[in-house]
């Protein structure tokens, strides 16, 4: 599964603003900024990202996934703290 799938399929499941996946073999890396986080918690956060990813996730095709999310506030305050 390449990382344009990942996106894909995170993109239709949740209508992200933005999503980025990087990987390293079948470890994956995913930064996901919506709309949608506000008011979760950070555990129903990663849950809303695993849910569709699951299929892939048990047949071991996604081996490890690093997951960040943020609501579009939150993703502006983090561009601005962490530039360079």
């Amino acid at each position: 599964m390449d990382t344009k799938e990942i996106e894909q399929l995170l993109q239709q499941a949740l209508n992200l603003a933005e999503v980025y996946v990087t990987a390293e073999g079948t470890h994956f890396k995913i930064v996901a900024v919506g709309e949608c986080f506000d008011g979760m918690s950070k555990i129903k956060q990663q849950q809303a990202i695993y849910a569709p990813l699951m299929d892939r996730i048990t047949s071991g095709e996604l081996h490890a996934l690093s997951i960040k999310t943020f609501t579009p506030e939150q993703w502006q305050r983090e561009k601005i703290f962490n530039m360079p």
